[in-house]
């Protein structure tokens, strides 16, 4: 048998196939690389583009402040040309920006309402003037740490109105209500809490990014805790996912570890099967879908039968070479990522553990990245090994590469649409197609399946089933094959 699979794998890699596909991969690799390296931004600004600040210019000139029906427009074109100007003093991604759009430009619209409004009140607006001028020397003064407090109080004073409100209420429902509120505000205080203490400076890095995302899903959590009724499956899982977003962002704040960083090595290799997951299966499928079928158009399979093996035996050791090569075009793949990603982006963040919550345990898990990777090909294993048998099997029944190439290709391309076609119209039955069960990293660490009822063994016993049913007619088939007309 050792010998068979020697052979096999031999006759493999003395094609041209195999090295123009490894090269074609390691140019994605670079390619792939240098995009997250020189062209990857992230953060997002609150500016806007010359075409629309000269769009609303032409706008602007067009209207009548002194026309009922142009003044809304009318104060909201000046208001957000103010803003822009405001923003226009500072540099791209500076903190400035980010206070402008999220405090100062309520302020501007407010005090243009009275200007241009229909009731104008010249010294209300000019109170508002008043306090913008005072905002925009404290950004002038990089004073970040007063908008800051102002948070903060204004975060305390809510919660104490909330909670005085709700001391003379009797209503049930408006409790409930209160209650809430009381519970939003206390994450608005908390939130504060952390900027001054962890002082982060406004602004769109990462953990600023992480305040926001704290905040957004300890709301979410907090709102789906306070449910009454049972949650629905899709409102567990966004239960679920909101949890362990709050989790890992409340451990980037606490510990300023940039978890989420995806463009350097380490993100990338927490993203592999994303990234070259389709480049991986190429290769297997193009292994799988012509290790048969060739011999028979080459009529080299005579030569083979006539060695003294079983046809069974000589069919398992091509089957095991196609799983021998799933190996080897992963740990090929990763290779050239550690190499290349090493040379552009250094290894320094290898070092930075990956971060996954355990619904089981309750608790954050921290995994090293090559840990963590080899949990991922454990994961995809099934899938990888379920389309390299479903091309080898067309590749046996067929005798055609193409066919046992391009049928397994397009299986694979129309899974995710069918898998969200079914999760979203709960298409029961679907449950024993087999596109939804192979991807095993749903059930990591205590996560929801894509549907209501699926089990880990559930999924290992139809893809089983699935592999058994290609298996079978593939060894059958090939033994029974009439070879004498090749």
């Amino acid at each position: 048998m050792s010998r068979l699979i020697k052979n096999e794998l031999t006759k493999i890699f003395k094609k041209k196939s195999i090295y123009i596909t490894l090269l074609v991969i390691l140019a994605f690799v670079i390619l792939t690389n240098c995009i997250y390296k020189f062209f990857y931004h992230s953060g997002i600004y609150h500016e806007y583009s010359d075409n629309y600040i000269q769009y609303m210019k032409e706008e602007l000139a067009t209207l009548d402040p002194n026309k009922p029906s142009d003044i809304k427009m009318y104060v909201d074109i000046t208001s957000q040309l103010e803003v822009y100007d405001m923003q226009q003093k500072y540099e791209k991604g500076a903190w400035q920006i980010n206070i402008i759009s999220t405090q100062v430009a309520s302020y501007v619209n407010e005090k243009n309402t009275y200007l241009y409004g229909e009731n104008k009140e010249i010294e209300k607006a000019t109170k508002i003037e008043e306090e913008i001028n005072k905002l925009m020397e404290k950004l002038e003064q990089d004073d970040w740490k007063y908008f800051a407090e102002k948070e903060l109080e204004q975060a305390k004073v809510t919660v104490s109105n909330l909670e005085e409100q709700k001391a003379n209420t009797q209503d049930k429902q408006e409790l409930q209500t209160l209650e809430s509120s009381i519970e939003n505000a206390k994450i608005d205080e908390e939130v504060a809490k952390y900027r001054l203490n962890k002082e982060i400076k406004y602004g769109n890095d990462y953990r600023n990014a992480a305040l926001e995302e704290y905040q957004s899903q300890a709301k979410n959590v907090m709102a789906m805790s306070r449910e009454e009724r049972e949650l629905e499956y899709a409102e567990k899982q966004e239960y679920n996912s909101s949890l362990q977003d709050r989790e890992i962002s409340k451990y980037i704040i606490e510990n300023d570890i940039n978890i989420n960083k995806i463009n350097d090595i380490r993100g990338i290799l927490k993203s592999f099967f994303h990234e070259y997951g389709l480049f991986i299966i190429v290769m297997i499928i193009m292994v799988a879908g012509t290790i048969v079928s060739e011999e028979f158009n080459k009529g080299t399979i005579k030569l083979l039968l006539v060695k003294p093996y079983s046809r069974n035996k000589i069919l398992l050791a091509k089957l095991i070479t196609v799983f021998i090569m799933i190996i080897f075009s992963i740990i090929a793949v990763v290779a050239m990522e550690l190499i290349v990603g090493g040379l552009i982006f250094g290894y320094d963040s290898l070092s930075v553990p990956i971060l996954q919550y355990d619904f089981t345990t309750q608790s954050l898990e921290s995994i090293n990245i090559f840990t963590y990777l080899g949990i991922e090909i454990i994961t995809q294993l099934p899938k990888l090994m379920l389309l390299a048998m479903l091309a080898f099997a067309c590749s046996t029944l067929f005798t055609n590469s193409a066919v046992a190439i391009a049928i397994p290709l397009l299986g694979y391309m129309s899974a995710d649409m069918i898998n969200m076609l079914v999760v979203q119209y709960k298409v029961q039955f679907m449950r024993f197609f087999v596109s939804l069960n192979w991807d095993f990293e749903e059930y990591l660490f205590g996560n929801l399946p894509k549907m209501e009822g699926m089990t880990l063994g559930f999924s290992v016993a139809i893809c089983t089933l699935y592999f058994v049913v290609m298996l079978i007619p593939t060894f059958v088939t090939f033994k029974k094959k009439n070879i004498k007309n090749i």
